[in-house]
């Protein structure tokens, strides 16, 4: 390219409180069933009410600083942003200017060659505004407060990011990492996480970096990464044409795919940022995370890497248990139960085998019977013990991988014992070598033609062969074991 992108995000956070910020009204958005109802004289700006700071968020979002190697300040403070909106019922917001709670830290997207560290600047603290309604036709618009005062985490990344793909993985990584600290959902279709890109374009080694541009309230992963491909483009064919770029906010149209202006860019003096009056300093934080980092648990990155130390996934599987936590919790229960019983099962089993086959299931087959039955995890009736006792007999062989497949599905339907299953519904695999050796002297005796033609050294009769003992013993028989005995009877 002929410019080069520097790209940097603020991504806002709704944290998983009981109660709102300043006020003791609960935290429940998205639960209401009308507007307005979750509110009080606090929450909605009215004259002589005073704010209480909500610890909990606080704690919070010193998590979030401690998981993502921030600097936390022995001593920080809350400010005032003073805009008018509609949605912002005290002309006010109650937020964090030159003291936040977080300062620094970094984080890791992306693996291989596409692994990009992007530094942090900042995670701060603040209340969320209301919401504006914009009926269909009408020339008014109506205002919703059961949002205003949610506490909410922002955090602001350093131009660090080339790339829509790249801010994509950054998006998606954050939002593991705060789910994995329980203090927020991070739902961007629910509201629950917003992102805003600042995007600039300059000649590659340019002192100077270009006009800055915000895209305002981009909601989805795809989202994020289409705005700011698109945006890279726009502002590449505008300097080509001659044009300037303008400092302003736009926002994205999803069904043009393209985004739009709404207004210049305001500076932080025009918010006129002064201490909250109303709310003490905090003090004494650095005691404080010591005592949090206590409860920070393993993120991500490191269970992806311990995934594939101590179970030998593939990076892929491990991605998946990373991404998909409970399942990935589910797996280390199945796991736990086969290592308790492989060395004594008869016949032996490769625990390393069975931990991957156990993998392969619960990513595949499992999560397929889930989709298909519009189950969540915690809803399924098969236990990690039983899971693992149907992960021996497949590794045993007692089931083929058709009857295997039968068995599970029984399982997820009645939560029965596998062993049971295959009892009650005769799927057991025929590994009796006397009566495979019958079956493979019949395929032999009707099937001359295919007989000749393997002995002329065409491969795929012999699979033709395997396919008729497999039909004749109703998909029962032990393909390895018919494979090996018909090569032996074909040879004589």
């Amino acid at each position: 390219m002929k410019y080069e992108p520097t790209i940097g995000l603020e991504i806002h956070a709704e944290l998983k409180t009981k109660s709102k910020m300043f006020c003791s009204c609960s935290n429940a958005l998205g639960l209401e069933k009308e507007p307005n109802v979750n509110i009080c004289p606090v929450c909605t700006g009215q004259p002589g009410t005073l704010p209480v700071i909500n610890e909990e968020a606080v704690h919070m979002v010193l998590k979030a600083g401690l998981a993502l190697g921030g600097k936390i300040g022995d001593d920080s403070k809350f400010d005032r942003k003073n805009y008018f909106y509609p949605d912002l019922p005290k002309g006010y917001q109650i937020s964090q200017y030159d003291k936040p709670l977080v300062e620094g830290g970094y984080l890791d997207s992306g693996e291989g060659s596409e692994k990009n560290r992007v530094r942090l600047t900042r995670i701060h603290l603040e209340e969320d505004t209301g919401k504006l309604v914009h009926p269909k036709g009408a020339l008014y618009s109506l205002v919703d407060l059961n949002r205003a005062g949610l506490p909410l985490m922002e955090l602001v990344t350093e131009p660090d990011i080339k790339s829509g793909a790249q801010a994509r993985k950054f998006c998606q990584e954050l939002q593991l990492i705060f789910r994995y600290l329980k203090i927020s959902d991070a739902d961007m279709e629910k509201g629950q996480m917003r992102c805003e890109v600042n995007i600039s374009i300059s000649e590659p080694g340019a002192k100077k970096l270009g006009t800055k541009v915000e895209i305002k309230n981009l909601n989805s992963f795809k989202v994020v990464e289409k705005a700011i491909d698109y945006e890279i483009k726009r502002q590449a064919e505008a300097l080509e044409s001659g044009e300037k770029i303008v400092q302003e906010t736009r926002g994205w149209d999803d069904a043009s795919g393209t985004t739009f202006s709404q207004r210049i860019k305001e500076e932080a003096h025009d918010y006129r940022y002064f201490p909250e009056p109303d709310l003490p300093p905090l003090q004494g934080l650095v005691a404080l995370s010591e005592e949090l980092k206590k409860e920070i648990p393993e993120l991500p990155a490191q269970r992806r890497a311990r995934f594939i130390e101590e179970y030998n996934l593939s990076a892929a599987d491990a991605e998946t248990f990373a991404v998909n936590f409970e399942l990935g919790n589910y797996f280390e229960k199945v796991v736990s139960e086969i290592k308790n019983w492989a060395e004594d099962a008869q016949p032996k089993i490769d625990t390393t085998k069975a931990v991957k086959l156990a993998g392969n299931y619960l990513i595949t087959e499992l999560q397929k019977l889930m989709y298909q039955s519009e189950i969540e995890l915690s809803g399924i009736k098969i236990t990690p013990e039983n899971f693992a006792e149907f992960i021996k007999l497949a590794a045993q062989g007692v089931v083929s991988s058709s009857g295997a497949q039968a068995v599970l599905a029984e399982m997820f339907k009645t939560g029965a014992d596998p062993s049971h299953i295959v009892k009650e519904k005769d799927l057991g695999q025929v590994s009796d070598e006397e009566e495979l050796n019958a079956a493979v002297r019949e395929a032999i005796s009707a099937n001359p033609g295919p007989v000749a033609d393997y002995k002329k050294g065409k491969q795929n009769s012999l699979m033709f062969l395997v396919g008729k003992i497999m039909a004749a013993t109703k998909g029962k028989a032990n393909p390895q074991m018919v494979i090996s005995l018909l090569k032996k009877e074909l040879e004589k």
